[in-house]
């Protein structure tokens, strides 16, 4: 509930001018976003490497308002990996990828041009040996990202999806998706949705991610199990008890928890989302909400400005 009252807040125009306007502001940011350009996430990409930890990277920007705009994250992605490949940097990584930042959103033609954008990022990402995974957004994206990721699949079979346990429709998607060679991104979630369509209790959006990673298991998937609630990796570690070793991964996001991505590396898999740009009040908002000792953290920089 909190989370919810805090993203409809965050989504206010003012509250927005008023966040990314602040001096203040950007040294906490730096806590959650690597930084502004392919410099900065090439240099996170190494620091992990060197710790044994992969990466997924995300150039930030979503719910553009024109077409070039979505050129533009074709460009900047194309600029990431010609990057990667000439520092070495490409074997075991992948980039992230939203419909929204790439036109899904402009018109009725905009799912169809942002398949294509897509299917050009992943024939790029491909020659260079980096993985692509496709982020879900809110609950009225899922039909149409679910099938850009089918037709991306049909090229490129390694195409990750993202599932978000906190909707009600997710676990028949978990079942849909669960087959070998299937690569999943298991969230709870962090956008602002109504009950109708999304579980309102904390509780509820848990139990049902735990299901929805069995069914991932259970179908011979790999389930890339992105979470930093405590309870939910060791009951994870538990169920992979006896699996064949490189049957799952563990992803976590970047400045959270990075005693235990390092712990986790020991044993298994480990991937951490790494968002870089100047378009970062969306992404932030959203990490505020999921937890209030984030937010708590923000308001004491805050104040210690």
């Amino acid at each position: 509930m909190f989370g919810q009252l805090l993203l409809g807040v965050a989504g206010n125009d003012g509250v927005r001018r008023l966040v990314t306007g602040s001096t203040l502001s950007r040294p906490v940011v730096s806590r959650f976003v690597a930084g502004d350009d392919v410099d900065a996430a090439a240099g996170a990409v190494r620091d992990l490497a060197a710790q044994g930890i992969a990466a997924t990277l995300d150039r930030l920007g979503e719910d553009i308002t024109a077409p070039e705009q979505a050129d533009e994250t074709v460009a900047g992605y194309t600029d990431l990996l010609d990057r990667l490949a000439g520092e070495g940097l490409t074997g075991g990584n992948e980039i992230s990828i939203k419909l929204s930042a790439l036109g899904q959103g402009l018109g009725p033609d905009g799912p169809r041009r942002a398949t294509e954008r897509a299917h050009l990022l992943a024939e790029r990402a491909a020659a260079a040996g980096v993985d692509v995974t496709v982020d879900m957004e809110d609950h009225t994206r899922v039909e149409d990202t679910l099938a850009t990721v089918r037709a991306l699949r049909a090229d490129f079979p390694r195409t990750g999806c993202v599932l978000q346990s906190m909707l009600r429709r997710t676990e028949g998607d978990a079942r849909d998706l669960a087959h070998p060679g299937s690569r999943v991104r298991l969230v709870k979630g962090a956008y602002n949705e109504p009950p109708e369509v999304a579980y309102p209790a904390k509780a509820d959006v848990d139990k049902a991610y735990v299901r929805c990673l069995r069914a991932l298991l259970d179908g011979g998937a790999y389930p890339m199990i992105a979470t930093h609630d405590l309870r939910i990796v060791a009951l994870a570690e538990e169920l992979l008890r006896g699996k064949p070793a490189g049957s799952a991964e563990f992803q976590m996001l970047y400045g959270i928890r990075a005693g235990e991505q390092q712990r986790l590396a020991r044993e298994h898999t480990v991937r951490v989302y790494v968002p870089y740009g100047t378009d970062w009040y969306g992404y932030f908002s959203r990490r505020l909400a999921e937890r209030p000792a984030n937010l708590a953290f923000f308001a004491r920089s805050l104040v210690a400005g």
